[in-house]
């Protein structure tokens, strides 16, 4: 299974959209950041300073090479919610000497994850939201990609084939992205519907 990540991929309203669209950034992540079940996210010791980012994450269902936009809906089946920790003080320091986001992104539990829905169960652009302590912090919809998941699928599988079981993590809102401490819960939704909820240890 391959996790790929796509960053500063929204924009807060739809006037915010660049034209022209810049290049996505891609980054993959390792299978054992997978975090299921609702299970407590331990917050690693190789980081003080762990930033939550809801997102949307699709699940590859048939595999491509090459996908064109027009078929890349083809090959995805599912949709979930799920939180893309990032330990920001690694990040900055692989930042100094121009180095890539693999620590920072794909350390052990990093991407607490619901199941996975039927995209049949949404007829339109998906709301999603996270709740911190029970508070909102985090917004967003899926008309607010920059880069549509056809787009996504399609830009991807130039390089690499998609295999089922492949996830897209499709970006954060743009506002409302912060930090986690020990005793922390949070609350993802999909339309409204609560779908992750875990505590950080």
């Amino acid at each position: 299974m391959t996790i790929i990540g796509i960053g500063k991929n929204y924009v807060n309203t739809p006037e915010e959209m660049p034209s022209p669209k810049w290049a996505p950034i891609i980054f993959t992540k390792p299978e054992t950041t997978l975090l299921t079940n609702n299970a407590p996210f331990e917050i690693p010791a190789v980081s003080n300073e762990l930033a939550y980012e809801v997102e949307l994450a699709f699940k590859i269902s048939k595999a491509g090479k090459n996908i064109s936009e027009a078929d890349a809906l083809n090959h995805v089946d599912a949709v979930a919610v799920c939180i893309d920790f990032t330990a920001k003080d690694v990040l900055a320091k692989s930042r100094e000497n121009k180095g890539p986001w693999a620590l920072a992104k794909g350390f052990d539990g990093a991407t607490p994850i619901s199941d996975f829905v039927s995209l049949d169960q949404f007829k339109g652009d998906i709301n999603f939201a996270l709740d911190l302590n029970g508070e909102r912090v985090q917004t967003g919809n899926s008309s607010l990609m920059v880069y549509t998941l056809p787009q996504i699928i399609a830009h991807i599988s130039q390089f690499m084939t998609l295999n089922p079981g492949d996830i897209i993590l499709s970006g954060t809102p743009a506002h409302g992205v912060g930090l986690v401490k020990a005793g922390d819960k949070l609350l993802a939704t999909l339309e409204g519907e609560n779908k992750l909820e875990f505590e950080v240890k």
